[in-house]
């Protein structure tokens, strides 16, 4: 069975594809057979409520600086295909959201993974506080009494911001700390969107672990230890990549959330704990499917395939 497969994501010549789940993605639909193009968000169009997209036939390949070859591009219609792969990076902003828009038009006759509506409706360090049972001690504002209060609460905290990806703009914040005032008012005078304040979690230093659910059920995980000199363990920002197993705690949040990922649709998913807290619950471009594999583990981008073609 060959499906006609679209990938709506950032350049392709922008790609790091030694890290990049959607590149993954993308090797293992076309060594399946599936018919594979690229198009670019900003190429979207909705024409008398018909969206489209100027795509791109497109062969890739796992060479670093030779990854892709585009094709004749042309504006198709995106009921055209029976799947789409939405991975371009947030930020999660209005452009992201009109985006699944579009997209919603389409869906489920395309299927789109994941499934639009609810990636608008699941902004990831929002969706986490469902299960507050399984997190750290968590507030969203920007109201600095509350935030001031918080910090009396617990002591250090973690600051990042409600919509941001990739480690940017994440912030350790210590007891005592004087800069707390000055920081506040620059943060204030950054962005108008809340702010994520949690209890800062000292088990970070072990590594922060990334584990992928496929349909809801676990299907791998890596351990992303942060730099001696960095907060963030992100691959991205310099994290170091480790085999992990998980622990009892980490199998009972995998079961908790599961269900409720699968009921929305959400094919793919990366969580990330530190000390057997749930921290984030990512599913607009979660990352780890290279780094999981090139570790030894399962080869979760043909367990997504698998999962995608159950379904067409």
């Amino acid at each position: 069975m060959s499906l006609k497969v679209a990938i709506q994501t950032d350049p392709l010549a922008s790609i790091k594809i030694r890290g990049d789940s959607g590149f993954a993605l993308m090797l293992e639909a076309q060594a399946r057979g599936h018919a594979l193009h690229y198009y670019h968000p900003d190429s979207l169009a909705m024409r008398d409520g018909e969206p489209t997209a100027h795509v791109h036939p497109v062969t890739v390949r796992d060479v670093e600086g030779d990854h892709f070859t585009l094709g004749e591009g042309a504006r198709q219609r995106l009921d055209a295909f029976d799947v789409i792969l939405m991975r371009q990076d947030p930020p999660f902003d209005l452009h992201y959201i009109t985006a699944t828009h579009f997209l919603e038009r389409v869906h489920p006759r395309t299927l789109v993974v994941n499934d639009p509506t609810s990636v608008r409706n699941a902004p990831e360090k929002i969706f986490v506080t469902r299960f507050p049972q399984l997190m750290p001690k968590t507030l969203v504002t920007r109201d600095f009494d509350a935030i001031r209060a918080f910090r009396k609460e617990v002591g250090d905290i973690v600051m990042k911001p409600l919509y941001g990806h990739g480690g940017a703009g994440v912030f350790r914040i210590r007891e005592g700390d004087e800069n707390f005032g000055s920081f506040l008012d620059t943060f204030a005078a950054l962005t108008r969107e809340p702010w994520v304040i949690q209890h800062y979690l000292p088990a970070v230093r072990d590594g922060d672990k990334r584990i992928i659910l496929v349909d809801g059920v676990f299907a791998g995980a890596v351990n992303r230890v942060p730099a001696a000199d960095d907060l963030r363990s992100n691959m991205v920002r310099g994290g170091a990549a480790e085999t992990t197993m998980l622990t009892p705690r980490e199998r009972e949040i995998c079961e908790t959330i599961g269900p409720d990922l699968k009921a929305q649709g959400i094919i793919l998913a990366g969580i990330d704990v530190i000390g057997g807290n749930l921290t984030e619950i990512n599913v607009t471009a979660p990352t780890g499917i290279r780094a999981i594999r090139r570790l030894g583990g399962p080869d979760i981008a043909a367990t997504v395939w698998e999962a995608i073609e159950r379904r067409r």
